[in-house]
Order: C-alpha cells, then sequence, then structure tokens
C-alpha cells in the first residue's frame, strides 16, 4: 500500500495563474495588458523580498507565453506546455540558481543554447533565480546577448538585491517591484487556505502569523503549516505565541506602561515572566519599539486606531498611551530603546542588559522633558517639579506660603538673585595707558595679545604690593627664571616709562587672579542655588549640580579641570 506524500501548504498554495498572485495588482494589470497587447519584452526583471512570489510569477509567465491558446494571460493550465511548466519538466523552459551557477562558464552555456530554436514550445524561456549572484564577468558576457537576443528568447530574472545587479543589465529588462503583501490581505489569504483544509484558528492567531511573516506569503503559509502541526485543534493566539516564542502583546503593554509610570519593580517582574516562558530578551526589546511606534503614531494620527485588522487590545491601550504620553516622552523612549536592543545584542548576558535599560526607561519616567520643565519654570512655579507623567494639576498647584525667616538669619536671595548674581564675575575693565593696579597690567597684556603672559599672570603670580613703576609679587608654579625681568621690559615698552617687577618670594602674596575669579565663581553658584527656582530645578534631577554661568562672557577654568 503506498501513500502519497504530503505537500507543504507553501507549495500546495502555489498560484497557478495571475489571478492568484495577491497583493500584487500592478503588476498583474500590467503583464495581463502586454500579453493581450502582444507588447511582449524580451527581458524581464522581477525584484522583492523573499517569499513574495517571484519566481511563481516568472513559472507563470512563461505558461502564459508558451500555453496552446496563447500568448494569453489566462493559460488552459491543460495543454501539454502548461503541465509540463507547471511540473518543472518543460524543455524550453530553464531554469537556474545564479547561487549555485555564477560563474561565465555557465552563461556561456546559455548564450550558446539561445541560437537554437525551441523544441516544442512557442518560446526558450531562461529563468534565472537570485540573478545578483552572477560573478561581474557572468554579467559582462550575458550583456550582449540581453540587449539583442533572438525572438524566440525570453529571459526572466529574479532577485532580492537589486542593487547588486548591475545598471547596464537592468537598463535592458523591464523591472516589477512585487510589493510586500500587507497584514490584512495577508491574513485574509491565510484564513481562504485554513478553509480549504477544513481548519480553524482564531483571528487573533491569523493576524499573528501575518504580523510575524513581515509581507512574504510564503513565510505566512509555512508559518501556518506549522501552527497547524503545533496545535492539536483549532490555532489559538497563545500557541502561536509560544510556538514563535513571542511575548503576549498584552503582556508587552503592561512592561511599557509600568516602565512609563517608573514602577521599576513590576517592569522587571514582567520581563522575568517572558524569560521564563522562553521569550528573548532581544524580542522583548523589539516588542517594546513596536508599542512606541504604535503608541506615536496614535498620537499623531488618531484615526489610525480605526483601521482594519488592528486587535481591540491594541486599540484601546494604544489610545490611553497616547493620551498619557507626550511626543518628545515616546521620541525620548525610541531612542534609549534602540540604543538598548545594540547594547543588548553586544552584552555577555543579555537578560541583564535589558534589565538595565528598563532601569534607565523608569528612571527617566519621573523626570520632566526640558520644555516642561522651561514652561513651569517661566510660569513662576517655585514648588518642586512634578515627574514627566505627572498630572499637570500637580505641577501647577500653588505654592504655599512661605514662612518669615527665624530673627538673626540671613535673609533669602530675591527673586531677582540670578541676575544680580551674575555681576559678581565681571569681565577685566579696558586697560589704561599707564596701569593703577595688577588687574590693570593683566588687562594691559591680553588688550596686547600676549597670551602666554597672561596665563602666567593670572595663574602663577600673586600680587604683594603694586604702585606706578614698580610691582612686588611672589610666584607659583613653573615659570621662566627670567620672567621677572620679561614683565618689567614689557610694561616699559607698553607704557613708555620704567618698571620694576620684583620676586618677593613663594609663599608671600595673595591670591592669584584665576583662585579669585573662581572663589568670585563659586559665591555665585552658591547665590544662584539658593534661589526658589533653581532649588526646584535641583530637586527634579537629583544629583544635578551647577558647574558653570553664562553671564555673557566665557567662564574662567574650573579648579578641577586637569
Amino acid at each position: 500500500m503506498t501513500t502519497s506524500a504530503y505537500r507543504v501548504l507553501a507549495r500546495k498554495y502555489r498560484p497557478s495563474r495571475f489571478a492568484d498572485l495577491i497583493g500584487q495588482e500592478a503588476l498583474v494589470r500590467t503583464l495581463t495588458n502586454a500579453l493581450a497587447s502582444r507588447r511582449l519584452a524580451h527581458a524581464y526583471l522581477f525584484t522583492g523580498v523573499r517569499g513574495i512570489g517571484k519566481t511563481t510569477t516568472a513559472r507563470i509567465l512563461a505558461r502564459a507565453l508558451n500555453c496552446v491558446d496563447g500568448p494569453t494571460a489566462e493559460p488552459c493550465g491543460t495543454c501539454e506546455h502548461c503541465r509540463a511548466i507547471l511540473e518543472d519538466r518543460h524543455v524550453d523552459v530553464i531554469e537556474m540558481d545564479a547561487a549555485s551557477r555564477t560563474g561565465v562558464g555557465d552563461v556561456r552555456e546559455i548564450i550558446e543554447a539561445v541560437r537554437y530554436a525551441p523544441a516544442m514550445a512557442r518560446y526558450k524561456v531562461y529563468i534565472i533565480d537570485e540573478v545578483h549572484m552572477l560573478s561581474v564577468a557572468a554579467f559582462n558576457a550575458l550583456l550582449k546577448t540581453l540587449e539583442e537576443p533572438p525572438p524566440h528568447v525570453v529571459f526572466i530574472f529574479a532577485t532580492t538585491e537589486t542593487r547588486k545587479v548591475p545598471v547596464t543589465v537592468v537598463s535592458r529588462c523591464q523591472r516589477f517591484d512585487l510589493r510586500r503583501v500587507d497584514t490584512e490581505t495577508l491574513t485574509a489569504h491565510l484564513a481562504r487556505v485554513l478553509g480549504s483544509e477544513d481548519g480553524a484558528a482564531e483571528d487573533q492567531a491569523l493576524a499573528l502569523i501575518a504580523r510575524v511573516a513581515d509581507g512574504s506569503v510564503r513565510d505566512a503559509l509555512s508559518l501556518l503549516d506549522q501552527a497547524m502541526t503545533h496545535c492539536e485543534g483549532p490555532v489559538t493566539a497563545a500557541a502561536v505565541e509560544a510556538m514563535l516564542g513571542l511575548a503576549d502583546r498584552t503582556r508587552v503593554f503592561d512592561l511599557f506602561e509600568a516602565a512609563m509610570r517608573g514602577d521599576i519593580a513590576a517592569a522587571l517582574s514582567e520581563l522575568r515572566r517572558a524569560y521564563d516562558a522562553g521569550v528573548d530578551p532581544t524580542a522583548v526589546v523589539q516588542d517594546l519599539l513596536a508599542v512606541t511606534h504604535w503608541v506615536t503614531r496614535l498620537k499623531l494620527v488618531p484615526e489610525a486606531a480605526n483601521a482594519p485588522g488592528v486587535p481591540e487590545a491594541e486599540r484601546r491601550r494604544g489610545g490611553a498611551c497616547a493620551e498619557g504620553l507626550s511626543i518628545a516622552v515616546l521620541s525620548r523612549t525610541w531612542q534609549m530603546l534602540l540604543k538598548g536592543l545594540d547594547e543588548a545584542r553586544t552584552a555577555p548576558n543579555t537578560l541583564a542588559a535589558v534589565e538595565m535599560l528598563l532601569a534607565r526607561l523608569a528612571y527617566v519616567a519621573e523626570l520632566p522633558s526640558p520644555a516642561e520643565l522651561v514652561a513651569r519654570l517661566t510660569a513662576g512655579s517655585t514648588t518642586a517639579v512634578a515627574p514627566a507623567g505627572a498630572p499637570a494639576e500637580a505641577a501647577a498647584a500653588p505654592p504655599a506660603a512661605a514662612e518669615p525667616p527665624p530673627p538673626g538669619a540671613a535673609e533669602p536671595p530675591s527673586s531677582d538673585a540670578p541676575r544680580a548674581a551674575l555681576a559678581v564675575a565681571e569681565p577685566l575693565a579696558e586697560a589704561p595707558a599707564d596701569p593703577r593696579s595688577f588687574d590693570d597690567v593683566v588687562a594691559l597684556a591680553e588688550r596686547k595679545r600676549e597670551p602666554v603672559l597672561v596665563a602666567q599672570l593670572r595663574h602663577n603670580v600673586r600680587p604683594v604690593r603694586f604702585e606706578p613703576g614698580r610691582i612686588e609679587f611672589a610666584l607659583t608654579g613653573d615659570v621662566p627664571p627670567d620672567f621677572a625681568h620679561r614683565l618689567g621690559r614689557s610694561l616699559g615698552a607698553w607704557t613708555g616709562r620704567r618698571w620694576v617687577a620684583v620676586v618677593v618670594g613663594d609663599e608671600a602674596g595673595g591670591e592669584t587672579l584665576a583662585e579669585r575669579e573662581a572663589a568670585a565663581r563659586r559665591r555665585t553658584i552658591a547665590a544662584i542655588a539658593e534661589h526658589p527656582e533653581v532649588k526646584a530645578v535641583l530637586e527634579a534631577f537629583p544629583g544635578a549640580e551647577i558647574v558653570a554661568v553664562d553671564d555673557g562672557h566665557p567662564p574662567p577654568e574650573r579648579e578641577d579641570t586637569p
């Protein structure tokens, strides 16, 4: 007793007519009109992603060209030529896999054979799959024959990498780009196939398979075949998720919402549950990216929720997230997830990398966006800035009445404290022709464009005594031995009078100019830090500190600068 071999769904339901092709209306219409009007090209190039129907379309076109009723857009399917081509045994329809036959010798065989007329059919058809794999020499050998082939020869090329095909080859062909099949069309096709197989499945399960297939009909049929084998009865969404190792979409929304509200414990718990179920942590990050994109689309185009094929859970929960999150927060989340995905792929422990990513997401969820912070400070709020996800009422709450300071306590800075404090560290005034102070000497050196001398005066000179024509100072740091002589000579040349520069010792003198400016800057920062608005910023960003004050002039170097 013999039994027929089982045929997988991807082969069993391979289209045999143009009408059976799904999602390729433009291609079908163009080829149908060309066959009806006998406007046939001598070379065709079919491009598109894997499993979209490139080779299948080439075989249908070969049958259309060689059917006894043709050339026709409706091959009979019963004549000798149609049956032979359908069974891959026609002598005049030659298929070649360019991935395994890449050399110029293989192309020379074709060039030699095209001179001979077809053995039994109307056209001799050469179908070259993955044509981009041919070598440069093979392409060059094919060019002349491809441009002017005999009238009885038709070339059909198929490729997934159009950019790897030389433009000289593309320009000699009629190019057709096969589109990805959208999720709704692919889901309906899977339902028809399942009905023909007397099977049953949940709509969500078929939609999930179509989404994972990413527009590839062959991939979708292969996954459906696998799901039917996996399930003893109807194909369920839970079974498909378990089979593919995907995270439950509802669980992904739970994880997303936990991270967005800063609940790191709940987020890590959801991640661990998915990991224990066999889900790859990087797949969780990819699902979070998909949710972020979906919520952003709903934020920008709310009508997208009414598109056919959108599950009710995604419509409802995505809409809720879109109402509670701003575009700034969603954009920040998208960037962090993208960076975290790269880190997770290269980290020695993928789970730990994703856990750290969730920790970062939960932490920044408690921080306001820069726009929100500026808006609240501009509005004059003196209360602590609320987290980014907090209700607007909390941020807009009026400040409590301030208690009067105890007797003897220093008065708090006024609302003009930041602006008043900026005047503490003013730049040096314009240098007079005859310096009256050490600061005037530094300003004069700056005006004379002596950067080395200015740096030494600012950082290495501690003034002791100053009078017109004489400077006494101590030195610190590494300075040239003849520094005092050079300084006196330079001042004499600039002012037209004799100057004496005397080094009195290493320990004498006061602060250097750089030290005085740094101390003034610290006092400025301390005064600004006491202002209520600045306090609110520092409380909103734990660990933040004021490192510089923008007073319209370049700040001096920080003391901790290496």
